[in-house]
């Protein structure tokens, strides 16, 4: 008898280490933490900047395909394109005109999403949040570059030039008159951003929504596009962040950009930018 306790009890340790080793082969691996540097992510065009984004080029969104052609002149649409257009010249020589210029701003980081930080209720930063900050940044390759198929494909001329009027951001004038106006890239951004963001921190999603909202209506305010070109932005904006949902680097990125985001909330860390002209 004695032999076979023996016997029971060796089984049973054997089995108890099986099952252990078991557990370790299954237990999930640690994924590694994409770079947060710019320094280690290439740029989509060397010397702007400008990051290359989470997708294959194959894989953005077909923007040509998903759009309709723009509004023809004469047409309903157009009319109503021009009466929009309209009713926002009035912002001109304003602090709304003021806003317009700088949410224009794409290069300079992370001031391009320091007024999101005012939606989301905390500062966005490269120090603080640099998950976040890369998150956000690469986003913007992917949603700008998935609205080129339909601009080379249309090269719709912008409300400046064709009504030959003032734009808030004069510097950029050649270029933006060479470039075509639908769909609108910064608003195809901008509301890749919001959703980004009100996923990251949901009971903050109408602050960010109507902050993603007043970013395309920058672009009508300041006369470089039409509200069907900033209307088309935001759908491929959105087919943009559907389809990087699926991407494993940026699921990890909004992980680890999710956990920046709950402890600066929960250290209750505030906006650094001036909030107090943004909506919301």
């Amino acid at each position: 008898m004695a032999g076979g306790e023996a016997l029971i009890r060796a089984a049973l340790v054997m089995g108890l280490a099986a099952a252990g080793l078991m557990g370790c082969a299954v237990a999930p691996p640690v994924r590694p933490s994409p770079p947060t540097s710019p320094a280690l992510v290439p740029e989509l065009v060397k010397g702007t900047g400008v990051l290359i984004g989470y997708l294959d080029p194959k894989d953005l969104p077909d923007s040509a395909a998903l759009l309709p052609p723009p509004p023809v002149l004469g047409s309903p649409a157009a009319a109503a394109d021009e009466a929009a257009h309209r009713a926002l010249s009035a912002y001109r020589a304003t602090t709304r005109w003021q806003r317009a210029a700088a949410d224009a701003e794409l290069l300079k980081w992370p001031q391009a999403v320091a007024t999101f930080g005012c939606a989301l209720g905390m500062p966005i930063t490269e120090s603080a949040t640099p998950h976040l900050t890369m998150l956000l940044r690469r986003t913007l390759g992917d949603a700008g570059l998935a609205t080129y198929a339909a601009k080379q494909r249309y090269q719709r001329a912008r409300p400046f030039v064709q009504l030959k009027e003032p734009l808030c951001t004069p510097a950029d004038e050649t270029l933006l008159a060479k470039d075509g106006s639908y769909p609108s890239g910064h608003a195809s951004v901008g509301w890749a951003w919001g959703l980004i963001l009100t996923e990251l921190a949901p009971d903050r999603a109408g602050a960010l929504i109507q902050r993603s909202l007043d970013y395309g209506t920058s672009r009508m305010v300041c006369s470089v596009h039409w509200a069907s070109d900033v209307e088309a932005g935001r759908l491929i904006g959105a087919a943009t962040v559907a389809r990087m949902r699926a991407d494993p680097v940026f699921q990890r990125q909004s992980e680890l950009a999710r956990a920046e985001v709950a402890a600066a909330r929960a250290n209750a860390v505030r906006p650094a930018a001036d909030c107090a002209e943004l909506p919301g």
